[in-house]
């Protein structure tokens, strides 16, 4: 047998190999029991359910620059661009989210004086935190490899971002996180030919924007564990009247918590005054909603479970039902 012969004799027994290897009946499919459209809404309603519904009052301080870059004894420390900077990211970023109110706190000093010319007072609205931070690390260089003929040039900068939340009724700071960013900007030439890097000055924007990044989720993930509150405008009857509408997330049909404050008690080994846990005195469910802003809406509910009559509603407050918003 010559090798031509033996080629094709072991070309048909691979043939006839795979011929027995070929199943002789197609696999059956076998469908989901739901369809992909079902599935699908199936896990918007399962989002739905663990996203928090209503949103937090937050305001954030201007921040500091604590590093000596920028610093110059001919520049008033509280307007440092770096400082400035981060603060202004922190809270476009917050408001972009669309899960905060976000309130000015920064530059309320402009907003009462422009106030003052249209002869309106400053109606400051309370928060349920206060966001301070800083400025701590900062600082860019330049590097790069040269050859015999052939050149890069790296400008590489980092920051550092440090912030706390601020309990407001209480100055305790309960929270801090930490967030860290690097930029860079390559060149190269090559026998003479190539880009040349001047200094990139957008390396601070964006290093700083890193950095904000880098402790938003965890700073977003702890503002969202503050219990959310609000207060009762009227009592009338069955029909309570509460602030807060549409803008905080609150739905015609959403069923609340009406809670008693627990009376406050000094503490004699920390010296804080300690609230005793409250008490759930009734449930209200949420009928309408009115109001155009943040600043002017309210929801009307009606009492569903308990009895709040002769009772003073500055002892009382409304809370998310244990469990869910609706």
């Amino acid at each position: 047998m010559n090798f031509h012969s033996g080629y094709g004799v072991a070309f048909i027994v691979c043939i006839q190999l795979v011929g027995c290897a070929t199943p002789t009946s197609p696999v059956a499919k076998i469908e989901a029991p739901v369809s992909r459209a079902e599935q699908q809404q199936a896990q918007k309603t399962a989002n739905l359910i663990n996203t928090k519904s209503y949103k937090r009052k937050i305001a954030v301080a201007r921040f500091s620059n604590e590093t000596r870059y920028g610093r110059s004894l001919l520049r008033d420390g509280d307007l440092d661009p770096l400082g400035k900077q981060a603060s202004d990211m922190l809270s476009s970023r917050l408001i972009a989210s669309g899960n905060f109110l976000v309130f000015e706190r920064a530059d309320v000093e402009k907003i009462q004086r422009e106030g003052a010319l249209t002869s309106k007072k400053l109606d400051l609205v309370g928060v349920d935190a206060l966001i301070i931070g800083s400025v701590t690390e900062f600082g860019r260089f330049t590097g790069g490899k040269q050859g015999f003929l052939s050149s890069t040039k790296n400008q590489i900068a980092r920051a550092k971002v440090e912030v706390r939340l601020v309990d407001v009724h209480t100055g305790l700071a309960f929270f801090s996180a930490v967030g860290s960013g690097e930029a860079n900007t390559e060149s190269g030439a090559i026998a003479g030919y190539g880009s040349r890097a001047d200094y990139d000055a957008t390396l601070n924007d964006r290093v700083i924007a890193a950095a904000v990044s880098d402790m938003l989720n965890s700073l977003v993930s702890k503002l969202e564990e503050r219990p959310w509150r609000t207060d009762i405008l009227k009592v009338d009857g069955s029909q309570v009247i509460i602030s807060g509408g549409k803008h905080q997330g609150i739905k015609v049909g959403d069923t609340l918590s009406v809670l008693r404050s627990g009376q406050k008690v000094k503490s004699q080994q920390s010296e804080f005054n300690i609230t005793l846990p409250s008490k759930e005195i009734a449930s209200i469910k949420v009928i309408n909603l009115f109001g155009n802003s943040e600043t002017d809406e309210g929801s009307i509910c009606e009492v569903v479970n308990g009895n709040l009559q002769n009772i003073s509603r500055d002892d009382l407050f409304v809370a998310e039902k244990k469990g869910g918003g609706s």
